[in-house]
């Protein structure tokens, strides 16, 4: 009875993670992305005369403000859980890993000071000062998610101490901070997570726009807000399509565990295929469409190299496999999507230099933005649940770390009754906002055509 209330409270503690986790995500890609696009609509004000980018500027400044305090609160949170819900971890390893969080937590107050200073100036400073006022806030919200997911690199591939002595003897010695914030998987992990916040952002706004125009809303403020983040969002797609095949290299070399996971490769072999769709069933998958050797060349770029196989670890050190494969699949089905609906897009803007007509695009430009939120959860699904049982990567186990602590279930309960009026509450400021009138910044010619 002991080992089933074990398991019980890991489960609680590892829902609410992931609740926690899968809800500030979200919001943290608003903070990188929509900073830039609200400078760029600034700029184009300024540069062309033009009142309806300073005015869509003005706007979307006001919605940044909203979610960017709501991601403090919920990034508030996830700081607590990590302490409460995985102490043995945080003992263990805290002076390890600790100085990326200490770093991102000036970059969140510079963030914080300068939004603050670009919200007050917008009638105070003149246009070129309140422009300059604002190009910190796109680099400390960079700045921001990059510390932050270097810890998160650190669980996958743990430096910065004596691995060896610590798996002797459970203690930890010779820690070298800066090693475990440059460890291997920072550059793809940083890189992968950066653009994906840009695209879920830039999708995220240019959808609402898209709905505004299938409603027959073609006026200029529409247009702009719809191509300013989609456009940024648009020329991210193939530079995080060329990042995935960078992280896959990186997995065969690193984790090949999580990447047989991704794949259901029960066993090690050479000319590995690729598998598209499909269910991991009796160690093998089924109904999928497999590529020859095509696993083998995008890890190896050789057709006949060896791949390794679930096999090669024991039943109890393997990672939920459908779980993993499903959430991957869905990953990179949504990310040719967006890659096509790009192209789509920037082959009618090259022929005609006109947003397209047809519906179908309309209705897909919509559909991308809740899309793109999905592609970025099923990613963060592959990172953690593809680590299992390993909270950090071969060095201490999930349950190894978890609180014995009594009452998850209901700080779960709670929590998701926190994030439900969080949820409700945001949506219905930002819809207020978005009915709100502005005022005229300053008089202004409008743009020629």
């Amino acid at each position: 009875m002991a080992l089933a209330a074990e398991t019980v409270d890991l489960l609680a503690a590892r829902q609410q993670m992931a609740l926690s986790l899968g809800w500030h995500i979200v919001i943290a890609c608003f903070g990188v992305g929509f900073p830039i696009f609200v400078l760029l609509a600034e700029w184009r004000g300024l540069r062309r005369q033009d009142p309806v980018a300073r005015r869509l500027a003005r706007r979307w400044s006001s919605a940044l403000a909203v979610l960017f305090a709501v991601g403090a609160v919920s990034g508030t949170i996830l700081s607590f859980e990590l302490g409460i819900l995985w102490p043995r971890m945080m003992a263990d390893f805290g002076d390890v890993w600790g100085l990326p969080f200490t770093i991102e937590g000036v970059a969140f107050f510079t963030e914080a000071v300068f939004l603050g200073l670009y919200l007050y100036g917008w009638e105070r400073f003149s246009p070129r000062a309140h422009l300059l006022v604002g190009l910190p806030i796109p680099i400390a919200g960079v700045a921001s998610a990059w510390f932050v997911v270097t810890a998160n690199a650190w669980m996958n591939q743990p430096r910065g101490f004596d691995v060896d002595h610590y798996l002797a003897t459970g203690q930890v010695r010779d820690i070298d901070p800066w090693a475990a914030m440059f460890n291997p998987a920072t550059p793809v992990q940083t890189t992968h997570m950066v653009l994906a916040a840009i695209m879920v952002s830039g999708f995220g706004v240019a959808a609402v726009y898209a709905v505004g125009r299938l409603k027959g809303r073609r006026d200029r403020h529409h247009r702009l807000g719809f191509l300013i983040p989609f456009a940024i969002a648009v020329v991210a797609t193939p530079l995080q399509i060329g990042v995935g095949d960078a992280a896959a290299r990186f997995l065969a070399e690193r984790q090949p565990v999580k990447l047989a996971a991704i794949e259901g490769l029960g066993e090690t072999t050479d000319c590995a295929p690729l598998t598209v769709g499909g269910v991991f069933i009796d160690d093998r998958i089924r109904f999928g469409l497999q590529i020859p050797c095509g696993l083998s060349l995008l890890t190896h770029h050789d057709p006949n190299s060896v791949v390794q196989g679930l096999d090669e670890v024991p039943p109890e050190d393997r990672p939920p496999v459908n779980v993993v494969h499903i959430a991957f699949q869905a990953m990179v089905a949504i990310g040719f999507f967006l890659l096509g609906l790009g192209a789509w897009w920037a082959w009618r803007r090259w022929r005609s230099h006109r947003l397209p007509e047809s519906r179908w695009f309309w209705w897909a430009a919509a559909a991308a933005g809740p899309l793109a939120v999905i592609a970025l959860e099923a990613g963060w699904v592959v990172t953690e649940v593809g680590r299992q049982p390993w909270i950090v990567y071969e060095v201490m186990r999930v349950d190894d770390a978890v609180t014995d602590a009594g009452g998850l279930w209901a700080g779960y309960t709670v929590l998701l009754v926190v994030y439900a009026v969080l949820t409700v509450a945001t949506i219905a400021v930002l819809r207020r906002l978005a009915r709100s009138p502005l005022p005229d910044l300053e008089p202004s010619r409008e743009p020629s055509p």
